[in-house]
């Protein structure tokens, strides 16, 4: 709408009964309320229920926290304090590590802010005047935040007794957040750098209404209740030890078998559509790494050592070890495509901050394979891999979504290459009807792809499969081929994983299943658990069968009761539990109890073998 010069946006909203709106945009920049106007303006108010509005409301309540710190520690410094994905957090230096009850204390205190309603009031000053009131305050921080910024002007927001270096906009007083909770603290180095102080950041969340403040607190209780670390431990999956270093996982048995069963299905799953098993070395010489551009782009991600006087990259992917292949005699067009895949492990140097469980890790095994192709076979070829993605993702019951990612900043290649990349990810996508995005400038360094983006049972989006076309890398390593009419000419590359990262896939079907994997993948598929000691015998027997019969059983052998035993078995969400008492033994069946079914009543062997045959067979 168009405002008259003169009005100031706060007195407009408040006598139009606006209640929603909380801040401003003019000429497509998010301003405050309390803004007059200079001249006549076209006026679009931002309502706290949008997602710009949500932005500012948690944007301003970080800002409030921090208040709420300053008054409860009296010397806290300041880094930065963003409003993120469904909340915000602040980094701050308190002199210690923060607890639970000091964030009951401060959101105690930041209740008495909001009670208050100081008004958020913006304020514009040269940044050498800036720098001097932050150097008297002592909050090194902000001083080193400011020497980073090249304005000669900057803005400053204060409320109440705290000021805070922003750009702003904020919402006009405290009082205008109502609904916020304090989550939880972690460690985080300034600016992500290992070499500075560690400082404590502070997690928080905020919504325009109760309802959706509760629902979203209901959702974090589940993902709490889902936590691939607290099942992994529980499970006896996997651990992570600090004597062998952060980001690197020790899987235990039932953990390796869960892999074993997920990789061993990927390599029938890559015969099935023709790819061909290679394996590249764990390292390479570092002038590989530079002639293909990880060195010039990757390199802050790569472990490199020196052997004989010559360096060496330790691979984070495995794509330079799969063009050698290809290059290693002539070839035909007859020939291509040509699908290479491996179960590669890579390495790459992830910040300690961003470490987490198995969903970030230093050392992980990627399902990767490249595909080399003749131009006029790429659109099939693309359309095989999405075909690919939609098998194997309908076997574990996820839906997704697609996404092009197209060129970066930081990349190599033409514009031409990039191009005709991009068209053929988007011709495939077409082609067979797929909605898509577009996420502008996400590429790979070497070319445009599609990301599938799975949904799991609770509605979290994960980044998994990728199809990357690359005409820049062929280019850069040589590779031809010998076409119909004689002469040498290019392939294109498509690089492509369908789970992605292994440990990262375990990790969200951990979270997906909460542990209770389906029968064809679970580590142990059946318990069988004797009454008494006196049953034992017939119970190993029981096992030994199963076993033969190619199922992965154990026995129950603890000096336990029966309930603790069953009970055990439920915790540790085995799918089928055996028990075998007098009758069990008399009869020759087994008592079967199935996990979220209960009973099942007694049956015999080939008829347990048969209904577990059949749920296997069908991968449920």
């Amino acid at each position: 709408m168009k405002l008259p010069k003169g009005t100031n946006l706060l007195d407009y909203v408040k006598k139009n009964k606006l209640k929603t709106v909380i801040a401003a945009k003019i000429g497509g920049r998010l301003v405050d309320l309390d803004t007059t106007l200079d001249s006549d303006k076209e006026v679009e108010f931002v309502d706290v229920n949008s997602d710009e509005g949500l932005e500012i409301l948690r944007h301003s309540a970080a800002h409030i926290m921090a208040q709420a710190v300053q008054h409860v520690f009296g010397n806290a410094k300041f880094a930065i304090g963003p409003a993120i994905e469904n909340g915000f957090y602040y980094d701050m230096d308190v002199g210690r590590t923060l607890t639970d009850d000091d964030l009951k204390r401060i959101e105690k205190e930041m209740k008495k802010i909001v009670g208050a309603n100081y008004k958020f009031e913006r304020q514009e000053l040269p940044k050498e005047e800036a720098l001097k009131f932050f150097k008297e305050k002592g909050d090194e921080y902000k001083v080193e935040i400011l020497n980073d910024i090249e304005d000669d002007v900057v803005s400053l927001y204060r409320q109440g007794d705290f000021v805070d270096l922003c750009r702003g906009p904020h919402i006009p007083s405290t009082g205008y957040l109502k609904y916020f909770k304090l989550l939880n603290v972690a460690g985080a180095y300034f600016k992500g750098d290992e070499n500075r102080p560690m400082l404590q950041r502070i997690y928080g969340t905020a919504f325009a209404a109760k309802d959706d403040l509760d629902k979203y607190l209901k959702f974090l209780e589940e993902v709490k209740k889902r936590d691939h670390r607290k099942l992994g431990k529980q499970l006896d999956l996997f651990s992570i030890n600090d004597e062998v270093g952060p980001g690197l996982i020790i899987w235990h048995p039932k953990g390796a078998m869960l892999r074993y069963l997920i990789e061993e299905f990927e390599r029938k799953e890559h015969l099935k559509r023709g790819y061909e098993f290679v394996k590249g070395p764990e390292i390479l010489r570092t002038d590989l790494w530079k002639r293909s551009g990880h060195y010039d782009h990757y390199r802050e991600n790569m472990y490199f050592t020196e052997i004989d006087g010559q360096s060496f990259g330790i691979k984070p992917m495995n794509c330079l070890g799969h063009i050698q292949v290809y290059k290693s005699k002539k070839r035909s067009y007859k020939e291509l495509p040509k699908r290479y895949f491996e179960l590669g492990v890579v390495h790459r140097h992830e910040k300690s901050g961003v470490l987490h469980g198995l969903l970030r890790v230093r050392e992980f095994t990627q399902d990767d394979a490249h595909i080399f192709c003749r131009p006029d076979q790429l659109n099939n070829e693309i359309i095989g891999v999405l075909d690919f993605v939609q098998d194997v993702m309908g076997i574990f019951g996820f839906d997704y979504e697609l996404e092009i990612s197209t060129r970066p900043e930081n990349s190599i290649g033409t514009d031409e290459q990039w191009d005709l990349a991009t068209n053929a990810l988007i011709n495939a996508l077409e082609n067979t009807g797929r909605k898509y995005d577009i996420n502008e400038g996400d590429g790979a360094f070497y070319g445009p792809k599609i990301d599938v983006k799975l949904k799991d049972a609770i509605g979290r989006k994960w980044q998994c499969a990728t199809i990357q076309c690359d005409f820049t890398l062929p280019d850069r390593f040589n590779l031809t081929y010998v076409d119909e009419d004689g002469k040498e000419k290019q392939p294109v590359m498509v690089h492509r994983v369908i789970l992605g990262s292994i440990e990262r896939f375990i990790a969200i079907l951990i979270e997906n299943y909460e542990g209770s994997f389906p029968l064809w993948i679970a580590p142990v598929q059946a318990r069988v658990i004797p009454v008494s000691v006196k049953h034992e015998e017939y119970a190993m027997n029981v096992c030994e069968d199963l076993k033969d019969k190619g199922f992965r059983v154990e026995l129950e052998d603890r000096n336990e009761t029966l309930g603790k035993k069953i009970r055990f078995a439920e915790t540790d969400k085995v799918p089928y539990i055996l028990v075998v008492g007098d009758k069990e033994v008399e009869s020759k069946t087994v008592a079967v109890r199935k996990r979220r079914e209960g009973d099942l009543g007694c049956m015999d062997i080939d008829a347990i073998v048969k209904k577990m045959n059949s749920e296997v067979e069908f991968r449920r």
